[in-house]
């Protein structure tokens, strides 16, 4: 009992966060004159309307179908699984039957697009710009960085503008952004299936309409790397290698765990005319319509990664807030489960 109390304990001590100068000063380490970062096929957006449902079927991770069925197993173990197998492989086979109506019948329809932009990081922020020459600035993306303490002094303190070269560097670099859909028709889909009272299938059409947008945006990501950015023309990967992220590059999300904002939703569906060219649309709250999409942010460097930006300071938040110019109080409610302070404390304070 006195170990598990003092790994209670421990677990409830706050971690120790560096003043966002020392976790700069802590960024990831990258000898620019050594590298030369890959130029994409083509610069700007290019479309895709009605990609191949049959195509994108191969690219589905079946894993989260089954946990979004509260069954938990990794696809296709979980078929023969003691616990989760009896009522794992029947719902597969009921997947897998409407799974096929919809691509023989073309009943969703999946349209995305894909854009490349000159680009370089300023501090943590990344500039893109208009084109080659790099003459005119076109927006910019705002990132956060991590600030925990490392007493490891190996380990960096990541921010996305990391994996971009600095603007300092002279190095030309690029950045690029997609977004995916499969969510058109499926509203007259489950339409059909309430109207039977059949809330099985509806769920069932919702959930593989959310798989094939993943689908999709792995797929894309596969000719990105291969294809239209082509840094890595020669990959060759398997499903399960695709799964585990095995590749070279990352496709972070805004409001996921590296670039946390979902605000910077805004600047990419700008930069990509996304809502034009795919019919997604952005709620007030930054959600994606229809829901089964995807979005975000393509990154080449081999050194980038996926990590957690965690818990932040204050002093990073006001920082932040300035660069986007944003109330701090409107960025601190975005920003809410990251912020390792009490916003209304810290306000009365500063106030006083």
């Amino acid at each position: 009992y006195e170990t598990i109390r003092r790994r209670h304990e421990a677990g409830q001590r706050e971690p120790r966060r560096a003043p966002i100068a020392v976790a700069r000063a802590n960024r990831l380490q990258t000898d620019w004159a050594e590298y030369a970062p890959p130029r994409p096929t083509f610069l700007g957006t290019r479309v895709f309307r009605d990609y191949p449902l049959a195509e994108l079927a191969r690219y589905i991770d079946w894993t989260p179908f089954f946990q979004t069925w509260e069954l938990s197993g990794a696809y296709p173990a979980i078929l023969d699984d003691p616990q989760f197998g009896e009522a794992a492989r029947p719902l597969f086979d009921d997947a897998r039957r409407l799974l096929d109506r919809i691509v023989q019948n073309n009943l969703l329809h999946a349209h995305g697009i894909v854009g490349f932009w000159p680009a370089a990081a300023v501090g943590d922020d990344i500039t893109i710009y208009h084109d080659a020459d790099r003459a005119g600035i076109r927006t910019t993306i705002h990132t956060l960085r991590q600030q925990m303490v490392r007493d490891d002094k190996g380990r960096p303190n990541l921010a996305l503008a990391d994996f971009v070269a600095p603007r300092e560097s002279g190095v030309p670099d690029y950045i690029g952004g997609f977004a995916v859909t499969s969510g058109h028709g499926l509203a007259p889909l489950l339409a059909e299936y309430r109207a039977a009272h059949d809330d099985y299938s509806a769920i069932l059409a919702e959930a593989l309409a959310d798989r094939l947008a993943e689908a999709f945006a792995e797929c894309l990501h596969e000719r990105v790397r291969k294809e239209l950015w082509a840094y890595v023309p020669d990959e060759q990967l398997g499903r399960d290698e695709l799964i585990a992220e095995a590749y070279r590059g990352i496709r972070p999300a805004p409001g996921y765990p590296a670039c946390p904002d979902h605000t910077e939703k805004r600047t990419l569906f700008d930069l990509l005319g996304a809502e034009a060219a795919t019919g997604i649309h952005l709620t007030d709250s930054f959600a994606m319509v229809p829901g089964a999409a995807v979005s975000g942010l393509y990154f080449s460097h081999p050194k980038s990664r996926y990590f957690g930006v965690g818990k932040i300071d204050r002093d990073q938040v006001v920082d932040y807030a300035a660069r986007k110019g944003m109330d701090l109080a409107v960025i601190e409610r975005w920003l809410a489960p990251n912020l390792a302070y009490n916003p209304d404390a810290a306000a009365r304070q500063a106030a006083e």
